[in-house]
Parts: structure tokens; sequence; C-alpha cells
């Protein structure tokens, strides 16, 4: 199962709105078929790893990450294909909690006579499905927020500069984050200040997430790199019913998508926002920002997960803070987050948080 993980972490960021499953076939003590979900969301894990293994899938074990689906789509179930090649038992790391399947795929395997064993490693299997997870029980994506700092919590000088206050390596580590997801988010600010291409680069040919920009009123340069890039790359545009009719247009006509969505207090309201971003198929969405952005999202309690690298030099309180003012007053209502992991990353420092 362990490894069965390993491979559908290799779809992350790729398969969206479909789950980044894994899959492995083992007749006695070999490994005979291993799988993922390929590019887009299919071929599915099972059904790579049973053209992998062939006629040795009969009377073989498969391990899979993901209770295996029930229902027709553009491939058969994959359940049915289980039962189809003869294998003997099936091992399963987290129910699919999707209406179409919850529990039907194991009902086909049981009706089937294949013995079945659930629940192997999976806290793990949750936590690499978690964006799926929240697509299909919250409506929204799972929230990953970056922020790379100075060691006393600035992003960039006074005067606005702010390039670089990491080192190479922990550039290169955002790159590799970028390619686990299905979208990366900024705020219009953002996007105004460093005229940013939000891709993956230095990782080989991949598909590129979805860059997502929160514009309430649609007021971005259309001379700029994501703009030129909008048909090459997904751009799209979440901004507030009150955006000029002729601005949407502009944006649509250069290839980007709008999406409108409801507004709060203090611009758009994010809650809704995320909603708008699962039902357009978004399970994985990596926030770099700026503060205004990591702001609402964190009033809103929409972060699952931070992502902290940290650099070893000060701005001081002149410096541009990384998150913008909270309006907070009582500690004991602030979320909390519990740290996963730290590390070195070069000379900066990477810290892993997940929401309790």
């Amino acid at each position: 199962m362990r490894t069965a993980l390993a491979l559908g972490r290799r779809g992350q960021g790729h398969t969206w709105p479909n789950p980044a499953v894994g899959c492995v076939i083992v007749q006695g003590a070999r490994v005979v078929g291993r799988g993922w979900t390929q590019p887009g969301g299919r071929p599915h894990a099972e059904t790579q790893a049973l053209a992998q293994a062939g006629a040795t899938a009969r009377g073989a074990t498969a391990y899979v990450t993901l209770e295996p689906c029930a229902h027709h789509g553009h491939t058969p179930p994959c359940a049915e294909a289980l039962v189809a090649a003869g294998v003997a038992r099936v091992v399963i790391a987290c129910d699919d909690p999707d209406p179409r399947v919850a529990g039907r795929g194991r009902a086909i395997l049981s009706a089937a006579g294949i013995e079945m064993q659930t629940g192997v490693m999976q806290a793990e299997g949750a936590r690499d499905l978690a964006g799926f997870f929240s697509r299909i029980t919250r409506g929204r994506p799972e929230v990953l927020l970056k922020l790379a700092t100075s060691f006393d919590g600035r992003i960039a000088t006074a005067s606005g500069q702010s390039r670089w206050i990491t080192g190479p390596e922990a550039r290169r580590g955002v790159h590799a984050m970028r390619a686990r997801h299905d979208a990366v988010m900024i705020g219009a600010g953002t996007a105004r200040a460093d005229d940013p291409m939000l891709t993956v680069r230095g990782m080989g040919a991949l598909r590129q997430p979805v860059r997502v920009v929160v514009a309430r009123t649609l007021d971005l340069p259309q001379a700029s790199r994501l703009a030129s890039s909008a048909l090459e790359v997904p751009l799209w545009l979440l901004h507030g019913p009150g955006a000029k009719a002729n601005a949407i247009a502009a944006w649509q006509d250069l290839g980007a998508r709008t999406l409108a969505c409801a507004e709060g207090v203090d611009g758009l309201d994010m809650s809704a926002a995320m909603q708008v971003l699962g039902a357009a198929g978004l399970t994985r969405v990596f926030c770099e920002g700026g503060g205004a952005l990591a702001a609402s999202l964190l009033r809103a309690d929409l972060v699952d997960r931070l992502a902290g690298f940290t650099a070893g030099l000060a701005l001081g309180g002149d410096g541009r803070a990384a998150v913008s003012a909270l309006g907070i007053s009582e500690l004991a209502k602030v979320p909390r987050f519990a740290l996963e992991d730290v590390r070195a990353v070069g000379s900066d420092v990477l810290s892993l948080w997940h929401r309790t």
C-alpha cells in the first residue's frame, strides 16, 4: 500500500476533478502491475495496473488507495474491471465518499466473492486524497497557503522589493509544490505588482496548473504575462457582480475564463469563491498571496494547510507584512494549525502545518 500511495502522488495536480489514485497488483511475492491515474483523470489507476499485469492478475491481490469506482463514465467501473480480471483479493486504503461510489464499489467486489480488506494506511491515504474528499464533502478544494518570508515575517522591504528573500532551492521547492496542485491562486494586487507567470518551470513537460486571480473589479493590466499566455495556460479570473461587462468580454477574448462570485464586506466572499472553484472541478489550490488574499482566506477559515519558507534575514517593522490585518482581538478564537514537518531547504527553513 505504501507503494500504491507513492504512485498515486504522481498524479496530484494532474487528474482533477478525479482523484489521484495508485494501484499495485501482487501475485505471490511479485509485483505484476502498477498504475496511477493519468493526466486528465483517466485511464484510472486500476485500469493501468490491470493492463500491465495481463493474465497474471488472475488470483492476485490488488492494493488500491481509494475504493474502486462503481459508475459508468468515460470508462467502465474499475470494480467491474477487477472482477473481470479474476483478482482474488482487494486491499483498500480509503472508502470513496462520492455518492456515485460510496460503498457500491466494495459491494460489486463482495458480490463477486472477492476478499477485501479496508482501512490499510487509511490516514496516509486520506492525507493524499484530502483535496478530492474536500470537494465532494464540502464543495470546495483543499487550500494550501504558502508564505515566503524573512525571519520577522515580512514579504518585502518598505519600498516593495522582494526578489529574492529566499534562496534558489526554496524557489525550486515552490515550483514542485505548484506542480502537485490543480491551481495556483493570487490576488489582484500581486498580479499588478509582480506581473507573474505562475507556471511550473524546470520540472519537464507536465500539465500546467490553472492560474487563478482574485480580482473583484477585474482591474488587471491586459498588457501582462498572464494575459499574453491565457490561450496557452489556463487563466481563471474570480470577480464580483460589479465587474464591467466590457472588462469581462475583453478578458474572455484574451482566452481567460471569468467566474462571477458574490461579494462580502471587504471584497469577494471567499467562501462563495471557493465553492465556485469546487464546482468548476478544482480539488487542490495553492495560494501564493499576497497579504490581503491571505488574510481574507484566514478570516474565512478556508486555509487547510500552511507552507512557510523562512529566510535568515530581518526586514523590520517597516517591511511589508506577509498577512494583512485580521482584526483579531481574542487569541482563543484564532484558527490553530499543527506542525507536520520542518526541514532545511538550502539556506532557508520550510515548515508545513495542517488545520487542527
